[in-house]
């Protein structure tokens, strides 16, 4: 009767090991999965610590064009037209319209041109 006894202790030492595996292996799939979670918040965090500092600098960017703009001169005036001296420019006129070079219409027409 001493063989059913040390079937039972196998028995026994088998369900134990089993046991054992079964918890080391639980235990280990615990383990891996709160890495897994602790990675993804790391990679979460770290994405968000990149949008704050991308909107930061697109903030000083646009603060930076702004007070260039600000601190930028006028710019400048348009040079003045040439002036004409509209009197001497009819006494022409009428100098060549005398010495028969502009008829009635082309000295009208070139007189109004000089006047608009």
């Amino acid at each position: 009767m001493g063989r059913p006894g040390l079937i039972g202790m196998a028995a026994r030492t088998a369900v134990v090991a089993g046991t054992a595996t079964a918890v080391s292996g639980s235990v280990q799939r615990h383990q891996q999965d709160k890495y897994n979670q602790q990675q993804q918040a790391d990679a979460y965090q770290q994405q968000q610590q990149q949008a704050q500092i991308d909107a930061a600098a697109q903030q000083a960017a646009q603060q930076q064009a702004y007070l260039a703009q600000q601190q930028a001169p006028p710019p400048a005036a348009p040079a003045p037209a040439a002036s004409v001296d509209i009197v001497a420019e009819l006494q022409k006129l009428a100098a060549l319209k005398e010495q028969g070079i502009l008829d009635d219409a082309e000295f009208a027409a070139a007189k109004a041109r000089l006047l608009a």
